[in-house]
């Protein structure tokens, strides 16, 4: 059986929740709010052997890995510097 005063936190809660502005994602993004962990230069391109470029923003990454498809490259993956890190060349 719900209190007296666990009601009226309930109630307290709930007014605090509906006066808090919701900003959409796509809209905080794109205002610049906070950066984007994709164009920060952390990400790795790794195959099954080795680590075979790193620092990387997540855009040239994509283009490094596209470079080595082409050349037939097998085993290829984008991951953070930091998991990379953990391949022993």
């Amino acid at each position: 059986m719900e209190t007296e005063e666990m009601k009226n936190k309930k109630s307290d809660e709930a007014a605090t929740a509906r006066k808090k502005k919701v900003v959409p994602a796509t809209e905080a993004a794109s205002s610049g709010d906070f950066p984007s962990e994709l164009s920060a230069p952390h990400w790795s391109v790794v195959s099954f052997e080795s680590r075979i470029a790193s620092n990387l923003t997540y855009d040239e990454a994509i283009k490094k890995l596209n470079q080595l498809k082409a050349k037939k490259v097998s085993g290829l993956c984008i991951v953070t510097d930091e998991a990379a890190k953990k391949i022993k060349n």
